[in-house]
Formats: C-alpha cells, structure tokens, sequence
C-alpha cells in the first residue's frame, strides 16, 4: 500500500489515501517518486476541462528511481533514475508517421486502463497515464525516460511537463529567433519555462504579462525584460516596448479567451501566436475576416511543446548542467501531498510558480 491522491469524481475533492499497486506485468515499470510538480492540467482534471476516466490517481510531471521492471523491459533497471513522460508515442499511427509524435492519437490509451485499487476495492485509472501523486506508480515502459545525469531527480521531475512544454513552445511551436521580441502570457510553472527558454533563444525583449504584481520578480529572474500587469491596455502596451510594432511571437500559458485575443492583439503584423494554455470550451475567441487578411498573423495550438521527448530531454538536460536553464528557480513551495489542494487554490488565484511535492 502506497500514499496517493486520488480523484473519486470529476468536481469532488481529492483523497489522500492509500492505494494497492500491482506488480509491475510484462513491459511495465514500478517507480518510487522523488518529485512531482503541481501542473494545471491536473486542475483541468478536477473540474472536468480535460474528460479522463474517473476515479484516478492525479499526477503526471515527475522523476523517481526504478524499483522494479517487468518481462521485456530493458531501456531501464532497477536503481535507475527516470523522468515519467506521461503522453507516450506509439509511433505507429498517422501523426507519428509524420515526426510528430505529440500529437500521437494513441498517447493517452493508457489512462482508461486500471492502475490501482483502494483499500475499499474500489479501482483507479491513471489520470494522465503516470499517476505521480503517489509515493509510488506503475506505469507503462514507453512512459519512462531515462533521468539525465547529474540532475538531482527532485528537480528533473519538472521536464516531465513544464520545462518540455515550455521549452517546446520556443523552439518548436513559435521558434523564435535571436533577435526577435517575444511576450509571454501567464507567469506560472510553464510560462516560467517559456521566459527561460526565450531568453536561451536569444530574444531581445522579453515582456512578461500576469495578472498578479507579485510576480515580477520571478519573472525578471526568469529572463523578463519588462513586466506589464494585465489590464485592457496591455496589447497597447506590449506595443509602446517593442518599438511600436508589436512583438514578434506571442506565448499564451493561461488558456482563456480573452488573453489569447490579447495576446494575438500584441503581435505586430505577421506575428506569431503560440497557446499552451488549455481553456474550456466555452472559451470562444473570434476575429473578423477583414483583420486576419491585414495583419497576416499566425496563431497555432501547440500540445506538450509540439516536443519529442526522447530528442528533447538530452538537449533540455545540457542547459540544465550548462546553468543557462534553472529548474530551481520554477519552484515557488515543496508541499507534501496534503498541500495539493492548497496548491490547485494557489493556481486558480494567480499565486506562485510551480509547486512541487516532495516525497
């Protein structure tokens, strides 16, 4: 019997309970977490923005150490670190056969499959695949990625989903080059990412934009050039900072309407639009056909950093060893899994970066 907590249905409240674990079958890996990171996604779990198999055990950005691998199993051993990457490819379907394996229409298979039980007997899904709100997790063995050396795994929990996000939406999605002007919507664990790795980049001007004041000095410490607390003049102003055109990329981290209307509105013509952020559907963002001709922008989606993780990992890795990225730095509270709660009303309000639960 393991800690964990677990989701009973879509709009209750968690659990922190004990849950049975079976033993790792053929192709399958048992885990003992070091870390897991406090992502939205699991938010939009709870409320029901994202629609996965309930009850489940929450939790998919983290690192641990293999304790146990099952028949055919060979990439990883026991005593081995791992980062869990929880939206696999199977590199078989029409998305991987293009080289873009994020968007794999079989990634999230896994989380209608039963991962666990309670002491009840009641039995549980895997949230996201990886269920790392819990001491310990079985998962499936192209879910685990070997850790990156000399990454203390408590900080390596966060490539599993903030980093490779953020990382992703620079370098893949928006590709910003040295040089140009990016602005970033929505300071927390993942637009953190995104000012590091603009800064990497090479951006000139980095501007970031939240709603909360208290964020601009993580912010600045991220990369930020300039801070802008959201108001109705923010576009205006994101133009008054980058020469009066308009930033060359916009990235949207906050997932709702309004701010991907705005932060389209900072772009200068031909600029372009990344959205991380996972809004609900009744989120509707509309533009006329007239000023999609004139400005000539871009806006695109962009799922997990539009990221390979088995390539990215080891370029993400040598940032981290090289001190140009700073995993520390996203970490605004270390919890345990009884301040999860507390950790999801932080996010809803706007407060903090990434808070990390720390077994």
């Amino acid at each position: 019997m393991v800690r964990a907590a677990v989701l009973p249905a879509v709009g209750a409240p968690l659990e922190i309970t004990d849950i049975e674990l079976p033993d790792p079958g053929p192709g399958r890996v048992r885990i003992r977490l070091a870390a897991a990171g406090v992502c939205h996604s699991d938010l939009s779990l709870t409320n029901g923005t994202m629609r996965l198999p309930v009850p489940a055990v929450l939790g998919h950005e983290g690192a641990g150490t293999v304790l146990s691998v099952g028949e055919g199993v060979t990439h990883v051993a026991p005593g081995d670190g791992a980062v869990l990457n929880w939206a696999p490819s199977c590199g078989e379907c029409h998305h991987c056969r293009l080289g873009e394996v994020w968007l794999c229409a079989s990634a999230l298979t896994g989380a209608s499959g039963i991962h666990a039980r309670t002491a009840g007997g009641t039995t549980l899904h895997p949230g996201l695949n990886v269920a790392a709100f819990a001491e310990e997790t079985v998962v499936a063995a192209n879910c685990v990625l070997p850790a990156p050396d000399g990454i203390p795994l408590t900080d390596a929990a966060l490539l599993g989903c903030a980093v490779l996000t953020g990382y992703g939406a620079v370098h893949h999605s928006a590709r910003v080059r040295a040089g140009e002007t990016v602005v970033v919507f929505g300071v927390g664990g993942v637009g953190l990412a995104v000012l590091q790795s603009a800064r990497i980049a090479g951006a000139s001007t980095v501007v970031a934009v939240d709603v909360s004041p208290e964020k601009e000095e993580l912010a600045r410490a991220a990369g930020a050039t300039d801070y802008l607390v959201a108001s109705a003049t923010t576009a205006k102003d994101v133009r008054k900072l980058t020469g009066g055109q308009g930033a060359d990329v916009a990235v949207e981290c906050a997932g709702r309407a309004v701010t991907i209307r705005t932060a389209w509105e900072s772009t200068r013509r031909g600029g372009r639009t990344t959205v991380v952020g996972i809004g609900g559907k009744d989120q509707q963002v509309t533009f006329n056909a007239l000023e999609l001709f004139h400005w000539g922008r871009t806006l695109s989606g962009c799922v997990y950093g539009n990221c390979d993780p088995v390539r990215d990992l080891p370029v993400i890795a040598e940032h981290v060893r090289a001190g140009r990225f700073d995993l520390g730095s996203l970490v605004t509270e270390r919890i345990t899994l009884d301040g999860i709660p507390a950790a999801f009303d932080n996010m809803v309000a706007g407060r903090g970066g990434r808070a990390l639960i720390v077994f």
